[in-house]
């Protein structure tokens, strides 16, 4: 893209007012954005608005100042990194975006070079989306990290929003398996401008995604985390996923859009059941009376999009998560057995297995302290599983 090209669609895509569905229809009518901008007034009123058009012909005296900034970004990707603005008439463009009903004018991409081959971008053939709760249970984090692990070693590119909680494990699970040769282990999909960091508590795993993975936005740089913005990108995290997994969720949850959307895209939603007691299971207990598959394993998933199949390896066996205590193995602590799986406090223990508090205080804490069991606010405590 030559920068005159880059102004073009900036131009296009900045005007205020001018959506995709308008840009789509002038892009169908005139041609390239250039032709789009050689029209006058009139002709373009046959597609758009009167107030569409004039301010179309009427450039802000941002713009300058916008297209500047994104030709500066696209020229000085610091190594291992590169940069790109893919644009709806790229033929690299996702195919799978392409499938769904409001795929964006724009996408900003920045990630490892080995991603961005002679022949285009190298966008993931096998990709799940994962998403869930901002306030995860520690069994919630811990089931995200370790599937999204799986799912990687499989193959599989983890797909997410960069989101605390869910996201951020899920994202941190795929980096931690490292990467399969063929395509990225993650891709984060973020609702503020691509130069912006959010929220800021996740700049670290930030660059770590850019060094190994992808980012991508639709929003131009300098776009500010704009609350509106984040369930419209939602789409794009299920669009560009053959399915899309719900780790916990609320019923409020904006994991419930996403699941919403994956499902009006045609694409398979599936869900981690868990405590009945639990908040941030109740999403998921709905999804999985409104049909969504619910997954106990990696193998859950397989079986269900066998086009996610690694032909070379098989999926390891994981269990995930268990909603009621499993019988107890002869070495497993009688606390543990104690303990179940939802999240108890210090009396209800005491009562289940009648040792005293001071002692019970001392064995939850070396539990604590070997991953077995999470202390969680307003004084409960929770087994984690294994995974």
């Amino acid at each position: 893209m030559t920068e005159q090209e880059l102004h073009d669609w900036l131009r296009l895509t900045a005007t205020p007012g001018l959506g995709n569905t308008a840009i789509r229809r002038l892009l169908a009518r005139f041609g390239l954005p250039g032709d789009v901008l050689a029209q006058s007034a009139t002709q373009l009123e046959s597609c758009i608005t009167t107030a569409q058009a004039h301010a179309l012909l009427h450039p802000s005296e941002t713009l300058q100042g916008l297209q500047t900034a994104t030709w500066t970004w696209l020229s000085t990707a610091p190594a291992p990194l590169k940069r790109h603005v893919l644009t709806l008439g790229d033929a690299d463009y996702p195919a799978a975006l392409l499938e769904t009903a409001d795929p964006p004018v724009l996408l900003y991409i920045t990630g490892n070079a080995r991603w961005f081959g002679a022949q285009g971008l190298a966008w993931p053939r096998k990709a799940l989306a994962m998403v869930g709760s901002r306030n995860p249970t520690p069994q919630g984090a811990q089931n995200a990290r370790a599937f999204a692990q799986a799912l990687v070693r499989q193959g599989v590119t983890v797909v997410s929003g960069l989101a605390l909680g869910i996201d951020a494990a899920a994202h941190a699970g795929a980096l931690e398996a490292g990467t399969a040769a063929a395509q990225p282990p993650t891709i984060a999909v973020i609702g503020t401008g691509i130069d912006r960091v959010y929220p800021r508590a996740n700049h670290a795993l930030t660059t770590a995604i850019a060094e190994q993975g992808w980012i991508v936005s639709e929003y131009h740089l300098g776009t500010p985390p704009l609350a509106q913005n984040f369930p419209k990108r939602n789409r794009l995290i299920s669009g560009l996923a053959s399915g899309t997994l719900v780790v916990e969720a609320a019923t409020a949850s904006g994991s419930l859009v996403t699941a919403r959307m994956a499902s009006e895209q045609g694409r398979e939603v599936f869900a981690i059941p868990g405590s009945i007691h639990a908040p941030q299971s109740k999403g998921c207990h709905a999804l999985i009376r409104q049909g969504a598959k619910l997954v106990e394993s990696v193998e859950d998933i397989l079986e269900e999009l066998p086009a996610l199949v690694a032909a070379t390896t098989a999926a390891p066996a994981m269990p995930a998560t268990e909603t009621a205590p499993s019988s107890a193995a002869p070495e497993e602590p009688g606390l543990l057995q104690a303990l179940g799986f939802d999240p108890v406090d210090l009396d209800t223990l005491c009562n289940r297995t009648g040792i005293d508090i001071a002692s019970l205080q001392i064995q939850l804490l070396e539990l604590e302290l070997k991953g077995q069991v999470a202390r969680l606010p307003g004084g409960l405590f929770q087994r984690l599983a294994a995974s």
